[in-house]
């Protein structure tokens, strides 16, 4: 199963990190952001990015090596803050802004929360110079991003020099392809990460899983929407289910004064290209035709099922519980790796809020839908629901146990791979990386026997 946060948010993380002042930069009499040209340096996450004329090359680096990645454009011009915004095709993908220290802030749209930016004197000197793509360098570099920015290195108590020491002994000059790709495989399998993803030769992937759980590969999308959507025609009576979202959002009116809201991703809703501003707009209009204010006046209970949800942009899922409160509350905060040599530092903590719609919300009950199936951004935005007066019940099974955003790599031999480096804690103090948020009632969900029968015990609960 690919790591569910938002391929295109993943791709273009590594294209748009470069708008912001740095020193030697000119700034005008009224104190806005003059010339972008520098190099900016992300507190944590590797990344060093060049910017010249408005152009971006950002930089994979650890420390044994520099790697070139995507580019990004400017587009248009500073807005009157400073905030500039970046992209790819004439689509904006981050928004950046010159903060009065000289230091940055990047925020790639779709993420919840800004990325410091430090400012660099040039560009390093690793950063130009070819990185061999061999067998025992491409080892480094994935050893290496690893060691350097993995979140659970402490919670999962890794050694990592003793995995390098275990590993690297099999790799030679005339490794082939095939067998680097097993060997790195083996090397991330005993972390039961679904956010440990590698994409490697000939098409082949891996991601990982949390010991005990499923993922895509034993329970098909398809299957477990088909079950439910048998369930609520048959047994329950129901004779509209409205589809969104590229079949990503379904709605349907229960009875006894309930509405059943269903989403399955908070990405690829159906835009040219799957990037939040698209998937923005047709979650707002989706969320408009459902959150009626008839319909809101009329629903005694609201039942959000995300127990299958493989996960997108955090920002979506802050969108749907803005429909869902009339207080703005701290969903979470977030915080990232950022000491290569040190697993237990992470940057300063970021909150973030739900802020109420302007427009119809419900605020009555909640019941979240929840399981194994619920990954990445469908576990924030489970998170973000904890604080919410009132609070929701939770039926099903733990979540996955993945919040951070996928932090996209590239090696030199081309392959790409992803890991978590961030930590979210919920409002009430906890970490649920790696173990997921619990149930309030605990229910299977999605069993065998349950597809087979189109029977939903979680959505039927008392």
């Amino acid at each position: 199963m690919r790591p569910s946060l938002s391929s295109v948010v993943v791709a273009v993380l590594t294209m748009v990190l470069a708008a912001c002042s740095v020193p030697g930069t000119q700034t005008s009499s009224t104190g806005q952001a003059g010339p972008v040209d520098g190099v900016w340096r992300t507190d944590g996450y590797g990344w060093v990015i060049a910017v010249n004329g408005g152009h971006a090359q950002t930089f994979d680096t650890t420390e044994l090596s520099c790697l070139p990645n995507n580019t990004a454009d400017q587009l248009g011009q500073a807005a009157p803050d400073g905030t500039v915004q970046f992209g790819t095709k004439g689509v904006a993908v981050e928004t950046l802004r010159r903060t009065a220290d000289g230091h940055g802030l990047l925020r790639l749209l779709g993420t919840a929360a800004d990325i410091d930016l430090l400012p660099l004197p040039a560009l390093p000197d690793a950063c130009t110079k070819t990185v061999p793509n061999d067998p025992l360098t491409v080892f480094d570099v994935f050893w290496a991003t690893f060691k350097e920015n993995y979140n659970s290195t402490v919670r999962k108590n890794i050694d990592w020099n003793a995995v390098r020491d275990k590993y690297r002994p099999m790799v030679t000059a005339s490794t082939s392809p095939k067998e680097l790709y097993k060997i790195l495989v083996e090397m991330i399998k005993p972390l039961d990460d679904a956010h440990a993803y590698l994409e490697g030769p000939g098409g082949n992937s891996y991601a990982g899983k949390r010991a005990g759980t499923r993922d895509e590969d034993e329970v098909s999308r398809k299957d477990a929407t088909t079950a439910v959507d048998q369930h609520l025609s048959q047994d329950l009576g129901v004779t509209n289910i409205q589809n969104f979202a590229n079949n990503k959002i379904s709605y349907a009116d229960l009875p006894g004064g309930r509405g059943y809201l269903r989403l399955t991703a908070f990405e690829s809703y159906g835009g040219d290209q799957n990037v939040f501003v698209d998937n923005s707009a047709i979650l707002a209009k989706a969320l408009d035709a459902i959150f009626t204010p008839a319909r809101i006046k009329a629903w005694h209970e609201l039942i959000v099922d995300v127990s299958f949800n493989t996960g997108g942009d955090d920002e979506l899922g802050l969108q749907l519980a803005s429909r869902l409160t009339n207080t703005a509350y701290l969903a979470y905060s977030k915080q990232a790796r950022n000491d290569p040599n040190d697993p237990h530092r992470f940057g300063r903590l970021r909150p973030v809020t739900v802020t109420p719609f302007d427009g119809p919300r419900y605020t009555g009950p909640v019941r979240l839908l929840i399981s194994d199936l619920t990954v990445s951004a469908g576990e924030t935005f489970t998170e973000a629901m904890l604080a919410r007066t009132p609070a929701p019940s939770l039926v099903g099974m733990n979540t996955q146990g993945v919040f951070a955003d996928d932090m996209q790599r590239k090696l030199p031999n081309g392959w790409t791979f992803t890991l978590g480096n961030e930590d979210y804690i919920a409002a009430n103090g906890h970490n649920y990386e790696d173990v997921g948020i619990p149930p309030t009632i605990p229910m299977p969900v999605f069993s065998t026997d349950q597809i087979s029968q189109h029977s939903d015990p979680a959505l039927d609960a008392p």
